[in-house]
């Protein structure tokens, strides 16, 4: 819920400046993502699959709150400011084995409840067991989902394991000082944990009414990025967007002809619940037509994992 400023606040703030980012609110990052879920299943042909996602945002919603990864060294943070890199860059992090607690957490409420699809328990029940039994393989799932590779990556694992990664590098960003980051990053990818975006908002109220933000696949940090160009190349020249007639305005694909990629763009002053990752994940027939046009996604959703196709 948007806040409503008081009188005295509103004129203290500075309408010239830019929010750079945006960190997540970990009250309800997820909360808000599974709400918005369940609101896209009420007409959407992918129904059961929003929903089984639904379920799997509130059970990280729940895990976030009891949530407490170790955060970046103070060297870390120094040596990342010194070079300009993300202090939180998620390939090559050592992560804690509490992710993998977090991923045992979230595959049991899911297999838990009620009306669960039984493929869905089946993959959380092989999950469980890779987590008593071979915890390595998870790690190395684990580095292959974060670095978006496609060659041995099982398709029907992936989601659960990015959502329990998605607790532990929310929590992080969600602690982070945002006076810590380095004035400037690497052009595309998340200041705070260097992973690319899913799709991009434009957004609404105070001092972010009208400027477009890029989102993060993992960590739900948003940062901006002017409009009108390309988030894969940075090119301006040869932008277009695309979207389906008689479909919602809020969402549309911006696509590149120098670099032939696209990724989504959604508009708050058109349907102010968008949430990125769940937009994305309810439009896939945007992709389709966008891909049958000869364009290819610059990332993907973190919660739908297309494994490389086998010879």
């Amino acid at each position: 819920m948007q806040r409503i400023l008081p009188r005295g606040e509103i004129e203290a703030l500075d309408h010239t400046r830019i929010p750079r980012v945006s960190l997540p609110d970990r009250a309800s990052v997820f909360a808000t993502r599974a709400a918005r879920l369940r609101q896209l299943a009420e007409d959407s042909p992918v129904a059961d699959y929003l929903l089984l996602m639904a379920r799997l945002a509130d059970a990280q919603q729940r895990a976030l709150k009891d949530c407490a990864a170790p955060s970046a060294s103070e060297d870390r943070i120094s040596l990342a400011q010194a070079h300009g890199m993300p202090p939180l860059q998620a390939v090559g992090w050592p992560r804690d084995p509490l992710w993998r607690g977090i991923l045992g957490r979230l595959v049991d409420e899911v297999a838990g409840g009620e009306g669960v699809p039984a493929e869905a328990v089946e993959v959380c029940a092989s999950l469980r067991r890779a987590l008593d039994a071979d915890p390595e393989a998870l790690e190395d799932l684990a580095e292959a989902v974060l670095s978006e590779q496609d060659a041995g990556v099982d398709g029907a694992a992936a989601p659960f394991v990015m959502a329990a990664l998605q607790v532990y590098w929310t929590d992080l960003a969600s602690r982070f000082d945002e006076k810590n980051l380095p004035v400037v990053s690497p052009f595309g990818v998340c200041p705070v944990c260097a992973s690319l975006p899913v799709a991009s908002v434009v957004r609404v109220g105070g001092q972010f009414e009208g400027y477009r933000y890029l989102c993060c696949s993992l960590c739900a940090t948003q940062w901006h990025m002017v409009r009108v160009k390309c988030t894969h190349c940075e090119d301006v020249e040869s932008v277009a967007y695309q979207a389906i007639e008689g479909r919602s305005p809020a969402v549309k694909a911006e696509t590149c002809d120098h670099c032939h990629t696209y990724r989504k763009i959604f508009y708050q002053d058109k349907d102010l619940n968008v949430e990125p990752v769940a937009d994305d994940l309810a439009s896939l027939m945007l992709d389709v037509l966008v891909g049958e046009a000869g364009y290819s996604r610059a990332s993907g959703n973190p919660l739908l994992w297309h494994g490389a196709e086998e010879d």
